[in-house]
């Protein structure tokens, strides 16, 4: 898929697991695992508990996605 077909959703970031992925809480309440995206890892960006995000989501696999975006604070 590509970039522009995801949904894009904005969350926090609960929990830091292993591998480089997260556990992000939506705004709309629900939970889920998310990795970061190349560029994201090219650049070497940090992504720390309590971030806030921004998430494309797959609309066929809602439980996971891609963290395309770090808000600043």
């Amino acid at each position: 898929m590509s970039k522009e077909d995801l949904i894009r959703l904005e969350g926090k970031v609960s929990d830091a697991t292993g591998g480089g992925n997260y556990q992000i809480l939506l705004e709309n309440g629900v939970t889920i695992t998310a990795r970061l995206s190349g560029k994201m890892k090219r650049f070497k960006i940090r992504i720390i508990v309590g971030d806030k995000v921004s998430v494309g989501v797959s609309p066929y696999d809602p439980s996971h996605g891609i963290i395309t975006h770090r808000q600043k604070i």
